[in-house]
């Protein structure tokens, strides 16, 4: 049993949900006594093979291209310091602190494994520092995702080692050796292999994919709400995403997204106001009818990202790596390419889904195609602009997530004189996904605020229970139609409300638990 408020480390693969609560809740973490045992089993090895006088890659000899020369015992200690200092070689703007512990946490559960060949002082102080709330200063660039995260993994072994800088809990930046010592903390020096086990993994990546994921779920179910708002004020059908049509194409993230929006749509005045005969509009445009279609795909494109990221979670990742015989052997674990192909695949996703959003909210605004709302939904059209310019922001970041739709993956550059000729670009990947995942929250912000504008304009006719709830929400924090006023706090509120979960909460108390 762990302590309450804290993560135990053990070496099994940990659950999203423990991921997030370290990265972004601030959680601790405590190493197990069974993972400790492991270390010390998995260490004895490395001392074994450190101690014979056969070169053994890492332990006894320089690393990557470098990788001929063995190097003397009385040298080790410095070959390991020197790793760290060289490869600590990152540039640019700082990394956000939850990536930096998911990072970390990772790390750790590697090295908790016994696969590393760390000891078991090493891991320990690996977990102080993560559950005193210590960041390393880590930068954009330096990984190329092969061999794993190197340049953001040195940055925090560098910390360790008591040099460099981090960000206490509080956020503020400090020496590194001087943090340490008021967290009560000492600096580590580094043994034979422990440098390399530090930093050889696809950890920086795999914990962007996983605060992803975690983000997207929510996000493509707010898709579906926005989407049903949508439809509800553009005086669109609901008939398309019944059961029965769904089903003739099972794929299972659009029956999900579908039955959401049936749910959400469930007992509209506005949609009974116009089922009659009178309405002879045969079929709605594709960014109504296929909502479900589009973020039914999403939907599926994360679900395979979860099964990649909970296979990786699974995995000990280092070179070389202890097997549990005593072997120490070389190996391509590394190469991040399973990782960085399902960031891009969610870039992808995440593109389209605020692609054909943005297409909704332009029909809302448009006066030809809104089926009676008034122009760019404005009080008094001409002097007043309404949401013209909302629509301009979201075709603004729409464009930029085309562009961070490009893959990552499939590029790649030679390093380390040709002896890793082939690299992944995860790290590259993921720091693309998060800008584009940020862009998605912000395109359904602007759709959520012109659709429930739009459904006031629909008065006396009122929304559905659920999207009505939804409309109260956001009439919480934003006032409804009139004359123009300064549109971005509006923006920014809604999307704070999508983020904080408060929008899916305001529909679930109508509808239950959306899929």
């Amino acid at each position: 049993m762990g302590v309450p408020g804290r993560i135990s480390v053990s070496g099994e693969p940990l659950a999203f949900d423990e991921i997030v609560a370290v990265a972004r809740g601030g959680a601790g973490v405590e190493l197990s006594p069974a993972a400790l045992e492991a270390v010390a089993e998995g260490r004895a090895h490395v001392d074994a093979l450190a101690a014979s006088p056969v070169p053994a890659y890492g332990i006894s000899t320089g690393f990557g291209a470098l990788a001929t020369r063995h190097i003397a015992p009385a040298l080790r200690a410095q070959l390991q310091r020197s790793l760290i200092r060289s490869h600590a070689a990152g540039s640019g703007p700082e990394v956000e602190r939850e990536v930096v512990r998911a990072m970390m946490l990772l790390r750790l559960r590697t090295l908790a494994t016994g696969r590393t060949g760390v000891r078991p002082e090493t891991t320990r102080a690996y977990a102080a520092m993560l559950d005193a709330g210590l960041t390393p200063v880590v930068h954009e660039y330096g990984s190329l995702g092969c061999s794993g995260d190197l340049a953001p993994l040195s940055h925090v072994a560098l910390a360790l080692m008591g040099e460099g800088y981090v960000r206490d809990a509080s956020g503020e930046r400090l020496e590194s050796a001087h943090a340490l010592k008021l967290a009560g903390l000492a600096p580590v020096e580094l043994a034979e292999k422990e440098g390399l086990a530090l930093i050889n993994g696809t950890d920086g990546m795999l914990g962007m994919l996983v605060l992803a994921i975690h983000d997207l779920t929510r996000l493509l179910r707010t898709a579906d709400l926005s989407a049903a708002m949508s439809v509800e004020a553009l005086l669109g059908t609901d008939r398309v995403f019944a059961d029965d049509l769904q089903a003739l194409r099972p794929h299972p993230g659009q029956a999900a997204a579908a039955a959401n929006m049936r749910a959400l749509l469930a007992g509209s005045p506005i949609m009974e106001s116009h089922r009659d005969e009178s309405c002879t509009r045969v079929q709605d445009a594709y960014s109504l009818r296929c909502a479900p279609q589009v973020a039914g795909a999403a939907r599926d494109t994360v679900a395979h990202a979860a099964l990649v990221a909970s296979r990786e979670l699974a995995s000990a990742v280092d070179n070389p790596v202890v097997l549990p015989d005593g072997r120490v052997e070389s190996n391509g674990n590394f190469h991040g390419a399973p990782v960085a192909y399902v960031l891009d695949f969610l870039a992808i996703a995440a593109a389209d889904v605020a692609s054909i959003a943005e297409r909704r909210t332009d029909r809302m605004l448009d006066v030809a195609r809104s089926h009676g709302l008034p122009a760019f939904l404005a009080h008094d059209p001409g002097v007043d602009s309404g949401h013209m310019i909302a629509q301009y922001t979201q075709a603004g970041i729409v464009s930029e997530m085309k562009r961070l739709a490009v893959p990552a993956s499939a590029d790649s550059i030679p390093s380390s004189a040709m002896q890793e000729d082939h690299v992944s670009m995860g790290w590259s990947a993921a720091r693309k996904l998060r800008r584009s995942v940020e862009g998605l929250r912000q395109v359904l912000a602007v759709e959520i605020l012109t659709a429930a504008r739009a459904l006031d304009l629909r008065a006396p006719h009122a929304p559905a229970p659920a999207t009505g709830a939804v409309l109260a929400e956001v009439r919480r924090a934003v006032p409804g139609p009139g004359p123009d006023r300064h549109l971005a706090p509006e923006i920014e509120a809604v999307g704070r409300l999508i983020a904080d979960g408060t929008l899916l909460a305001a529909a679930e108390s109508v509808t239950g638990p959306l899929a």
